[in-house]
């Protein structure tokens, strides 16, 4: 009856996928091991494992960064060098958590894992304040336009618990990470070593009225409901039985990305621009009259058009525009550079198409924000602005709509290594369109 009960709590809970970031030594995976730890979300031989490393390391107390740092050289060295996902839940809320690594040559395993989250908490040191590393991270979550930032005052047990120091970190912080169009910036002192407003509010600190980590994760709004977002959805499968039982059967499978697809509402397949009207939707082996993101769906069409893996399915009013010039900004996460003329495959949603890198316009420098024009190439934790021509249309939205629909990959075509993860559109929230590059009269597509 217990199990049966627990599962049925969390089946009703919502998700938040979040990451953390922060500066190397400021306390990142003794966060996560606090937070793991006081949720009751560590097995007995998880806590024993990490208490018997401890010992032999000569600590007296548990070392909890042993939680989530599980490469040898992570341990060795104290550092997080790979991202590192844990999951846990709570009677009010599920996780899955990304514990991602300091250093700057990291950056893009803290694109991986931040690519994907509703939530970023961003470490900072009190003895420290805002750091080079820290306008870093709050700047790559505000490309990614993860809609929530925690900003979580580390090692306050080392400066006193001093309420200055927090509010001057929180306030300078908070100017800078607004200055870059972040729209909800949550400031919270804690010691994780202590476990100071983790998950228990801290006797230390009476002078703060606000939530916990733990609490705040447990409430705050959940914003990536897709179904108030635009419709889109990419066709996987074309589904043709040709059996007795189904001879004229034509669905078209696959995950609804984002919005709402009735029956009898018109769409357009793009990329051709063929309109057609939903005459039915199969969910689980059964006819519905109306599915939403993200369900996995078979979309059947009144008329008999021509529909492949890749196109992608839109309401009529409400589609794409489909170009074949892709202006984006790139984190380049391969070691091998991406060059001017580099000639890629370009993956979006269900669909791959050669393409052609046509500029490289400009590189980030994310300590201040300034573009470094023409650089020429970006290297491996680069991130730039790019101009890719396609060799067929896509239909793609900006990324400041969607987060699915407006993502991409580029990867080598010899041997399929991802080289840059693009988001298409404007940089920042706030940030203005560079101006588009000049046609090119020699172009081979």
């Amino acid at each position: 009856m217990t199990t049966t009960t627990t599962a049925e709590q969390l089946s009703a809970t919502t998700l938040l996928r979040f990451a953390t970031a922060g500066s190397v030594d400021d306390g990142k995976s003794t966060l996560v091991g606090r937070l793991l730890h006081d949720s009751k979300s560590v097995l007995t031989d998880q806590l024993e494992a990490v208490e018997h490393a401890s010992r032999n390391r000569g600590q007296e107390a548990p070392d909890l960064a042993l939680l989530t740092d599980g490469l040898r050289a992570e341990r060795e060295q104290g550092i997080t060098i790979d991202v590192a996902y844990r999951y846990f839940a709570t009677p009010r809320r599920r996780f899955i958590l990304a514990d991602t690594p300091g250093h700057v040559q990291y950056t893009r395993n803290m694109v991986t894992g931040a690519s994907t989250a509703e939530l970023a908490v961003v470490l900072v040191d009190a003895r420290n304040g805002v750091v080079e590393q820290t306008r870093r991270h709050a700047a790559v979550a505000a490309l990614l336009r993860v809609p929530h930032v925690v900003l979580a005052v580390n090692k306050m047990d080392l400066v006193e618990y001093a309420e200055p120091v927090f509010a001057a970190i929180a306030e300078e912080f908070t100017a800078y990470a607004a200055s870059l169009g972040v729209p909800e910036i949550t400031a919270i002192p804690i010691s994780a070593l202590a476990g100071d407003n983790v998950v228990e509010p801290s006797a230390h600190m009476d002078w703060y009225g606000g939530p916990t980590v733990l609490e705040h994760l447990e409430t705050v709004p959940v914003s990536h409901d897709l179904t108030g977002c635009h419709a889109r959805f990419p066709v996987q499968y074309v589904i043709r039985p040709q059996t007795a039982e189904h001879p004229d059967y034509r669905g078209y499978a696959g995950q609804i990305a984002a919005g709402v697809f009735r029956v009898g509402e018109s769409v357009t397949v793009l990329p051709s621009g063929r309109t057609s009207t939903i005459e039915g939707i199969d969910l689980l082996g059964d006819s519905v009259d109306v599915a939403w993101a993200p369900q996995s769906v078979t979309l059947r069409l009144a008329d008999d058009i021509d529909v492949s893996r890749g196109d992608l399915i839109a309401p009529v009013g409400d589609a794409p525009a489909v170009t074949q010039d892709v202006e984006a900004t790139v984190c380049h996460v391969a070691d091998e550079p991406l060059t001017v003329g580099r000639r890629v495959l370009l993956k979006h949603t269900t669909r791959t198409v050669k393409a052609i890198v046509k500029d490289i316009p400009s590189r980030l420098t994310l300590d201040d924000l300034s573009q470094h024009p023409a650089p020429g190439k970006l290297v491996a934790n680069d991130i730039g602005r790019v101009v890719v021509r396609t060799a067929e249309p896509l239909a793609l939205d900006a990324y400041a709509d969607s987060r699915r629909t407006g993502s991409f990959l580029l990867i080598d075509p010899a041997d399929g290594t991802t080289l840059s993860a693009g988001m298409a559109g404007a940089s920042f929230a706030a940030a203005e369109e560079p101006p588009a590059a000049d046609d090119d009269a020699e172009w081979d597509f």
